[in-house]
């Protein structure tokens, strides 16, 4: 994966104290927790995170968490950093369907590998447009934008679930971290970030959604 120190992180050895740091503003913003998401911004800022990849973060919130607790967080990261920046990245106002269903479908082949086709035959089983909302909408427009790696996208994308009752979407992502090029020691740094988080109940199932990924090598 890209842009992966040598220097180890208290939690993990291979994850670096910014990517820690991302990681704990997503797990916040999908608790809806502000006080929280205010602290681990400003945090986040004194680490040295880049800007964009709070701004990209947030923007693939949209998808994971929904517009009330994204539309809050954006409110507390402008207040945080200051205005929006005056070139906003990537342009979603003009059509190019083409080429999001493109890049979508190269991006989820990386975070769902061997499982894709069966994926993509389950989204048309739940309904005709499914399918084109996640490939073309979801991965396409926005997880595939430039501004963030893909492997820390993924990253915060199950920590964002893990903060959820998402089971399946939960044990997708755990394989998604690993085929995106996270190790099985990098997943554990995390879940032990949101056991910190979470009621004891809900955490041990998400230990047993890992086990069974890690035991099945899915």
């Amino acid at each position: 994966m890209t842009d992966k120190p040598g220097a180890s992180a208290s939690v993990s050895p291979t994850l670096d104290p910014r990517t820690v740091t991302l990681v704990r503003v997503a797990m916040a913003v999908s608790r809806g927790d502000d006080v929280a998401t205010r602290e681990r911004m400003m945090a986040a800022r004194g680490a040295g995170v880049p800007a964009l990849w709070i701004e990209e973060l947030l923007l693939q919130s949209f998808l994971n968490v929904g517009y009330p607790l994204t539309l809050a967080a954006f409110a507390i990261w402008r207040e945080v950093a200051g205005p929006a920046p005056a070139e906003g990245g990537e342009s979603l106002l003009h059509g190019e369907h083409g080429r999001w269903a493109k890049r979508g479908e190269a991006r989820c082949a990386e975070v769902y590998g061997r499982t894709y086709h069966k994926l993509l035959l389950n989204l048309r089983a739940l309904h005709p447009a499914v399918e084109s909302l996640v490939i073309v909408d979801a991965y396409g427009k926005i997880l595939g934008r430039p501004g963030l790696d893909s492997a820390r996208r993924e990253l915060c994308t199950l920590a964002a679930i893990a903060m959820l009752n998402a089971p399946r979407q939960l044990h997708a992502h755990l394989r998604g971290a690993l085929n995106l090029g996270w190790s099985r020691e990098d997943v554990d740094a995390v879940l032990v970030l949101a056991e910190q988080e979470l009621p004891a109940e809900r955490v041990l199932k998400i230990w047993e959604l890992w086990a069974d990924v890690r035991e099945r090598k899915l």
